[in-house]
């Protein structure tokens, strides 16, 4: 069993300073969006009576279709996919990468927010309707960000030579990474459960299909859709945005522009724009498109075009162009009837610096919703808190400061300000009485008083260094709960895969994330296993 809790962002610092002002509302960021994540904002969004010109029948034809490469799509999302062709049908929508075996936990989380946000909005909602799409980022070629997950510590990676779109590489070279896995996994009811779902993920031809199959298995029976974005079909669809983008600079310009108003509230920019926000693909290259004197190049590859060959390659073979960074949210909220989406602190960072390039395109803005955040405390961890005396929202400080607090609330430490204090006070009531007697003796109090405090804080310097070696056990432990929830300084979502907890808890654990993300309820989660 499981008991949530939570404590705040500001406590937990899982948000940067930019998407944490936005969550509350800071009015100096009121003009980079439109609607805020409340039941409010999605009202107003709704009254603005969104998408009406979609081509939805395309749309639900294309995701049909996509939907038949794995054998085990389910009927709540080919349902949820024929409710798209109804006007008065929109969708809540995250996206990420094709982590090998889901990747981090984080990915987890994302989408039972997305899928949780869609239900909530239904029931608020009923005159409308809400389905969840996952977008699959299948075009990414950073093939490192994605070829490793870690379970019990130990990271799995998978070892492959081949380029370009990492959706279409092939599922070779898995052996070693399901040997490994079953080494580590053990041999419980769950964990054969797991195993059995690692070989049949890697047994499709290619990796997009191998996630497609694994988010099916995990979450098709909430209906989620699945979106991949590299479809002839769908792009055909967005061919004005990549002419005006690689033509005109568009989005360079709108951006730029945002990022400097950013910029002047002191913020950072997450993504910065190219001049050409288009790559090219083909044959297992993506290579980013330039300007090349009155022509086109591609960046580290032998290829030119002329500006009207690279115009007849979007008209007739669109599936040759790949958005980047800053023109996928612009494709992705072209193609589906999107009034939200759903992501971490990165990606709403970046997704801040759009709404000026939404506006000119004249495509609809979402409301951006933070994902769930969740830190989970296993029961042997929970176990070293209380016998700490901590709770667990205290482990979100950091290490020394954890060390120093135990250490004073133990009596295993001098309390510096403490000391301090007192001797001050000494100083003060001699000054009192020694100003009455001869002013001009102050100062000569003072400087004794600096000199005592210097010592004061060398010799409380030397106790508390002896009291920290009598109290290394309690250090260690300390260290080890912040190692588990931190492994290697990093949030604990962002490093270990699903399959460690899974393999103990099976089906309890996403049911209970399923039951307890509240997709409105803008605050850190605390799972702790109770037994």
């Amino acid at each position: 069993m499981f008991q949530l809790s939570n404590t705040t962002f500001k406590n937990s610092k899982a948000l940067n300073a930019l998407v944490f002002d936005y969550i509350s509302k800071k009015e100096s960021l009121r003009s980079f969006y439109d609607f805020f994540p409340d039941k409010n904002g999605f009202s107003e969004i709704l009254k603005t009576k969104p998408y009406l010109d979609l081509p939805r029948e395309d749309l639900a034809k294309t995701l049909i279709e996509q939907s038949g490469s794995v054998s085990n799509t389910t009927s709540q999302t080919v349902s949820n996919i024929q409710k798209l062709k109804n006007k008065n049908t929109f969708t809540v929508t995250t996206g990420h990468q094709l982590c090998l075996f889901t990747g981090p936990l984080y990915f987890i989380y994302k989408l039972f927010s997305t899928i949780n946000l869609a239900e909530e909005l239904n029931r608020q909602f009923p005159e409308v309707a809400f389905v969840p799409v996952y977008w699959m980022a299948s075009e990414d070629h950073d093939f490192a960000e994605i070829d490793h997950f870690t379970v019990y510590g130990k990271t799995l990676k998978w070892e492959s030579a081949q380029t370009g779109a990492v959706g279409d590489f092939k599922t070779e070279g898995f052996n070693n990474v399901l040997s490994l896995f079953k080494e580590i996994i053990g041999n419980s009811h769950n964990a054969n459960y797991l195993i059995n779902l690692l070989e049949k993920y890697i047994s499709h031809k290619n990796l997009k299909d191998a996630t497609r199959f694994l988010v099916n298995e995990l979450f098709g029976k909430y209906g989620l859709i699945i979106a991949d974005g590299h479809d002839a079909s769908l792009k055909k669809l967005a061919a004005p945005i990549f002419k005006k983008d690689i033509f005109e600079n568009t989005a360079f310009e709108k951006v730029t522009e945002t990022i400097k108003q950013l910029s002047e509230l002191k913020y950072n920019a997450q993504v910065n724009p190219r001049e050409i926000n288009c790559f090219y693909m083909e044959n297992g290259l993506r290579a980013r498109i330039e300007k090349d004197g009155a022509g086109y190049k591609l960046v580290g590859a032998e290829k030119k075009f002329t500006q009207e060959e690279l115009k007849k390659i979007i008209e007739g073979s669109p599936e040759k162009i790949s958005p980047n960074v800053v023109l996928r949210p612009l494709y992705q909220q072209f193609i589906l009837p999107n009034l939200a989406y759903v992501g971490g602190p990165g990606e709403l960072a970046y997704w801040l610096e759009y709404k000026n390039m939404f506006r000119h395109y004249g495509i609809q803005f979402p409301i951006l919703t933070p994902r769930s955040f969740v830190t989970v405390i296993d029961i042997g961890v929970k176990s070293k808190i209380e016998k700490l005396g901590f709770s667990a929202d205290e482990f979100f400080k950091d290490e020394i400061e954890l060390i120093n607090q135990f250490q004073v609330k133990s009596d295993l430490v001098f309390d510096l300000k403490t000391e301090e204090q007192a001797l001050s006070k000494i100083y003060a009531s001699a000054k009192e009485k020694i100003s009455g007697i001869d002013k001009t003796l102050v100062n000569a109090v003072d400087a004794e008083e600096q000199k005592a405090l210097k010592s004061l804080e060398i010799i409380v310097q030397k106790a508390n260094k002896a009291l920290k070696q009598r109290s290394e056990t309690e250090i260690n432990q300390i260290r080890s709960v912040k190692q588990k929830l931190f492994p290697g300084g990093v949030p604990q979502e962002r490093v270990d895969n699903f399959s460690g907890i899974y393999s103990n808890k099976g089906a309890e654990f996403f049911d209970f994330l399923k039951e307890s993300l509240k997709p409105f309820d803008l605050n850190h989660n605390i799972i702790t296993e109770i037994n």
